[in-house]
């Protein structure tokens, strides 16, 4: 199993309002989708390490990680019969996000505005979890 890791980047840890998605530019099954910035764990590397390269790398940013967000079912939440992702509340303590590489355009979503854009099939669920906790 491929462990992919993501951030639900948010405004505040404590009270969060809003929350950061990245609309996919690639591969072409994927592109204009939403989704949680991120990517795979490379071997030697540990999960929460792993979600630090992966956002400086996308985004350009560094972050304080908070509670992770577990699947209600337990374990990772599922992407693929290959794939699974675990992630994490976020809050950017450097930089300005940036869409570089996989990622053509970054929105900042309310509550309220969480279902405006087409979410990758995989993260309908967590959008859902979502809906409920941010104010």
């Amino acid at each position: 199993m491929i462990l992919v890791v993501a951030a639900v980047l948010v405004d505040v840890l404590a009270a969060p309002s809003r929350i950061l998605a990245a609309r996919r530019r690639t591969p072409a099954a994927l592109a204009g989708f939403w989704e949680f910035p991120g990517g795979k764990v490379e071997a030697a590397e540990g999960p929460v390490d792993a979600l630090h390269r992966e956002l400086a790398e996308e985004l350009q940013i560094t972050v304080e990680l908070g509670a992770e967000l577990e699947n209600p079912a337990g374990g990772p939440w599922p992407i693929s019969g290959e794939h699974e992702l675990r992630l994490w509340f976020a809050r950017i303590n450097a930089g300005v996000p940036t869409a570089t590489g996989s990622h053509d355009a970054l929105r900042w979503l309310t509550a309220g505005q969480l279902r405006d854009v087409p979410w990758l099939p995989a993260d309908t669920a967590i959008v859902d979890v979502l809906a409920g906790s941010v104010g």
